[in-house]
């Protein structure tokens, strides 16, 4: 008997005591129920979208960490019907992509050859729970050489390029989706140059990325209707159900779609959720983390 307790103690308070601490470094709020949750009501309530866009900042290792625990937990109810999209990706790095999901390639060459983020450390966790369980994962993005194209020149200038060049992207022309999306990407420029020809093409670089991964989303699941999605972007990309959000509406008008909005917040201790419950169906806050706790952190580790 007293080994069993001893054998309790030491597997499962461990965990209990690694949860509790995980829990006191974010919060939780639905929208619709107006109320906090934890993360398994999360997942729960989750499980019916047929895709769930979990807008995060890139920074943000609190909320990588939710994004890896969302995906096991859908997957354990979806199985191989659970799919995950990155922004991450770009499109033209799909097959690359495709062939380290596969065991073809090693981890050195998708680092070479997929053009990995510079905190790409922050994602892996999720690129090897697919790998380890077969799971598909989309290169969403739209390439960065034709992004870059159209903010020096505007949407117009890709109609040059070659029809290979263009079944990377969104069809053209693309929905510009003008109005709240444009005022708020006008208030993330800044005051300086709101009408300027240079602020409005970057705004078409903008809208190049969202429409490519709503377009790729889409087209996804034409491939696997039964498919669920969990797509990672910025969360500009996504929040009050734009950019994205809006794009892949268009596309599919009868989607089941669940945005989530993750980030930094000062008054962690104390939200006033009414101030920023427009930002998703789901709002999640994280507590910043100074420098002071991540050293003892990293000891402890």
């Amino acid at each position: 008997m007293r080994l069993v307790l001893l054998l309790f103690f030491l597997i499962y308070l461990p965990w209990s005591i690694q949860a509790q601490t995980s829990t006191d470094s974010y919060k939780i709020y639905s929208v619709d129920r107006k109320k906090e949750i934890d993360l398994k009501t999360l997942i729960r309530d989750l499980r019916k979208a047929d895709v769930i866009l979990f807008g995060e900042e890139h920074d943000d290792s609190t909320t990588h960490d939710l994004q890896l625990q969302v995906f096991e937990g859908l997957h354990k109810i979806h199985k191989a019907n659970m799919l995950l999209s990155m922004e991450m990706f770009q499109s033209d790095t799909q097959l690359v992509l495709d062939e380290y999901l596969a065991g073809l390639i090693k981890e050195s060459n998708l680092k070479k050859d997929g053009r990995l983020w510079k905190n790409y450390e922050d994602y892996r966790p999720l690129i090897e729970y697919a790998r380890e369980n077969g799971l598909y994962v989309l290169a969403a993005n739209a390439p960065d050489r034709y992004t870059n194209r159209v903010t020096r020149d505007g949407s117009e200038s890709l109609n040059v390029l070659s029809d290979q060049a263009k079944s990377l992207l969104a069809p053209l022309p693309i929905d510009t989706l003008t109005g709240l999306y444009y005022e708020n990407f006008t208030k993330l420029m800044g005051d300086e140059g709101h009408e300027s020809m240079a602020n409005l093409k970057i705004y078409q670089s903008q809208n190049l990325w969202d429409a490519t991964m709503a377009w790729r989303i889409s087209q996804l699941l034409v491939n696997r209707p039964k498919g669920h999605v969990l797509h990672l972007n910025g969360r500009f990309h996504s929040d009050e159900k734009l950019g994205i959000y809006s794009q892949l509406a268009r596309y599919v008008p009868n989607l089941n779609i669940i945005n989530i909005s993750s980030f930094e917040h000062e008054e962690f201790d104390d939200p006033d959720w009414s101030e920023i419950s427009n930002l998703g169906d789901f709002i999640i806050i994280t507590k910043k983390i100074t420098e002071k706790e991540a050293e003892t952190e990293k000891e402890a580790e």
